[in-house]
């Protein structure tokens, strides 16, 4: 009896607090503020919409581009260039420029033998730390340095350890270069042998995949040979990076692969 007597009081107090056409007012005030931050929210969505690098390709015609990121060592590199020749294999080299500076008759015989030369940066530092000032810094040294070795200034780009984020892409799109990443990646730089490299690069393969490999890695040398016969007994043929992207307006979908414009894909958040 004293709980029920208590019940009605605290309701009779909360009435008068209350009134019902304040509660209805209050219910509505509350209704509005949902709807007005859930406007804010997706305004907020849009505002943070995802910039991504290409990491591959639609395509349907069994062609695909294997790359080489050469930041540190040499020393395998003509023998790399030797068993691309070998099997007639064109492909591109992402180049870092203090890579380039110790090594510029290595970047001329990759030039000389056909292989596209892209920009791996400067100094190879995390892009993402960067002021977009230093970004261009890193690009154009690098880039000023190539074209006096081989005459071509590079159009392709890859953030050192794969780290970007919006201002990364968006500034090299700014000036001229198209963001690249990969799709398959080889894990050479872990020195798990051959064997390990070769599965990692052939197995799951498709039209437009982007595989990388490192210039220097302990293995690589070992591991080309079957890793491009392979490729070739699934009916591939490898090229460069730029061949396989595609001409005019393209759009790119959440997992980075790239589509012709007219194509429908997700939005990008």
């Amino acid at each position: 009896m004293i709980k029920q007597v208590k019940h009605e009081k605290a309701a009779a107090a909360a009435q008068k607090r209350w009134p019902l056409g304040a509660l209805s007012a209050a219910v509505l005030l509350l209704a509005v503020s949902a709807v007005y931050l859930c406007q804010v929210n997706s305004a907020e969505v849009v505002a943070r919409k995802r910039e991504l690098p290409v990491y591959s390709v639609e395509r349907s015609d069994n062609k695909i581009a294997i790359s080489f990121d050469a930041a540190w060592g040499g020393d395998k590199t003509k023998g790399i260039l030797d068993i691309l020749d070998e099997y007639g294999v064109k492909t591109t080299f992402f180049l870092v420029d203090t890579w380039t500076q110790r090594f510029p008759d290595l970047v001329k015989e990759i030039h000389d033998r056909g292989h596209e030369i892209g920009n791996h940066s400067t100094t190879h530092p995390q892009m993402s730390k960067l002021s977009a000032e230093q970004m261009k810094k890193e690009l154009a040294v690098m880039a000023q340095n190539v074209e006096a070795i081989t005459g071509v200034k590079p159009h392709l780009f890859r953030p050192p350890y794969g780290d970007y984020n919006n201002q990364v892409v968006l500034t090299a799109r700014e000036e001229g270069y198209i963001p690249i990443q990969w799709s398959i990646d080889s894990l050479d730089w872990k020195n798990k042998g051959a064997q390990d490299m070769i599965a990692r690069a052939t197995k799951n393969v498709h039209s437009g995949d982007i595989v990388l490999f490192h210039n220097d890695a302990k293995y690589i040398l070992d591991a080309l040979p079957a890793i491009l016969k392979s490729y070739q007994q699934q009916g591939f043929t490898v090229v460069p990076i730029s061949e396989i992207l595609l001409p005019g307006e393209t759009t790119i979908d959440v997992q980075g692969k790239q589509h012709p414009a007219a194509t429908t894909v997700p939005e990008v958040y």
